[in-house]
């Protein structure tokens, strides 16, 4: 009998490709160093309110995602928002101002001056910018746009997704899609104009207009609907320390409640988070390490989540949730209006927020005492959203290395994933700090990466 994959790490991108191969025939095992299964993905229900303290939503940018619901059987238990949850807000002068769903909702909003909007008007005419080098997506919307609209809206937006800073992300690794329409068409609005015929020839959708999802119990339904598809495949608690080539395959050492174990398999995926990686000794003729992975920053992050009655807040949460620019001087980067986006997610008469502290923003608040991060988190959603008296519900998860920060000079560790994958045939590497940082992101990674390894299962059998 064939060996079976090995999968380092059970998140989302680790259970995908697992579940991809096991459907498609190919043996599988799951090496899951924790008691738990789904990574970054973490929902808890209590009391009525439901906490989610990783991501939020999957958002919906291709088909294939839509696909690995049905295939998991998931279908029924889909949540979509509420069509109410449309509105975006963006904080301005100590308040949370919608952001504009439209061109002419841009040139009319209190958000940006006079001046931030002659920048947008004159981008297409801005040259563009033809040599290699990486560029920080500060650099980018400076050049392109102006600093208002950096201090305004990306550093906001770039608190949001990666909890980074505009200064070092490079615009080629963590905004790709950027990069390519002012490499493509010379020009942002061209690119978005443009650049939709394309998108949607390839059943692609933006992600700023890619439909979001979640499930009725939370996110943490989709990773323990497919560790139970996978079945005794996952393991929990197995920790591997040393993947060592061997002959035509590879030996892991793993460690697990009962001691150490020697597992031999055709092909391994590497699927954990990259710090995790670096630990692991890997052996090859040529020589090859891990440790480079230890290099990519993973910025620390609290997530704090509280209940209020619906009568102690003023602001009437209607909508995803607010951004926050560094220049507000707030500590929170931002905050998602939980209960208004799906339902269930607080009892009646409640509202549930989810608040983010720390990142590269304030990397020292994401540690604090959990009081500490409740009283902060309060005293800056009094000002920004009229919250009054005490939470109700209160839950916070502290994430010492958050997320994986695509900064200057992330191509190099790209290309020497790339090398590594060529010298050491069986050997693939998948996951958020691969190929995006987004769920969905994560979800084609794991896809992707099945196809990649059982065509390489089907060459070996060959063989």
């Amino acid at each position: 009998m064939h060996p079976a994959v090995a999968v380092v790490g059970g998140g989302i991108t680790g259970l995908t490709a697992a579940f991809a191969l096991h459907r498609c025939g190919v043996p599988v095992v799951v090496y899951e160093a924790t008691d738990r299964v789904g990574g970054a993905i973490r929902s808890v229900r209590v009391n009525g309110f439901l906490a989610e303290f990783g991501p939020n939503t999957i958002l919906e940018t291709s088909p294939r995602i839509t696909q690995l619901v049905r295939d998991a059987g998931l279908s029924s238990r889909r949540l979509d928002p509420d069509p109410r949850a449309q509105a975006r807000y963006l904080v301005r002068d100590g308040r949370p101002v919608p952001m504009p769903a439209s061109p002419l909702g841009f040139f009319t909003t209190s958000l940006f001056s006079w001046r931030a909007k002659w920048a947008v008007l004159r981008e297409p005419f801005v040259p563009a910018k033809r040599d290699d080098q990486e560029e920080s997506i500060a650099d980018f919307v400076r050049r392109r746009l102006n600093q208002e609209f950096l201090e305004r809206a990306i550093d906001a937006l770039v608190a949001g997704i990666y909890a980074g800073d505009p200064e070092r992300l490079s615009v080629q690794q963590a905004f790709p899609k950027l990069a390519a329409l002012e490499r493509e068409y010379g020009s942002l609005i061209r690119g978005q104009i443009f650049g939709a015929r394309a998108r949607k020839r390839r059943g692609e959708v933006a992600k700023d207009r890619a439909p979001k999802f979640s499930f009725d119990e939370g996110l943490q339904v989709l990773p323990d609907t497919l560790r139970d598809r996978l079945g005794t495949a996952v393991q929990l608690r197995a920790a591997v320390t040393r993947i060592r080539r061997s002959g035509s395959g590879w030996q892991l050492t793993v460690r697990t409640p009962h001691g150490e174990q020697i597992r031999e398999h055709s092909a391994v995926l590497l699927a954990a988070p990259a710090f995790k990686l670096a630990e692991i000794s890997l052996e090859t003729d040529g020589g090859h390490s891990l440790r480079f992975l230890g290099e990519i920053r993973y910025p620390p992050v609290a997530s704090v989540v509280l209940g209020f009655r619906r009568q102690d807040v003023a602001h009437p949460c209607e909508g995803f949730g607010m951004l926050i620019p560094r220049i507000e001087g707030f500590r929170i980067l931002g905050t998602i209006f939980s209960s208004s986006l799906f339902p269930n997610r607080a009892p009646a008469g409640h509202v549930t927020l989810t608040s983010y502290i720390g990142g590269e923003r304030q990397p020292e608040l994401a540690g604090l005492p959990a009081d500490e991060l409740y009283r902060i988190t309060c005293e800056d959603l009094r000002v920004l959203l009229g919250v009054r008296g005490e939470p109700v519900f209160r839950h916070h998860y502290h994430w010492p290395r958050a997320i994986p920060q695509y900064n200057l000079g992330y191509g190099n560790h790209r290309r020497r994933m790339d090398e590594l994958e060529q010298a050491c045939p069986g050997l693939f590497f998948g996951g958020h700090y691969r190929d995006g940082i987004s769920l969905g992101d994560s979800i084609l990674s794991g896809l992707r990466a099945a196809e990649r390894i059982a065509s390489f299962h089907q060459a070996s059998l060959r063989a």
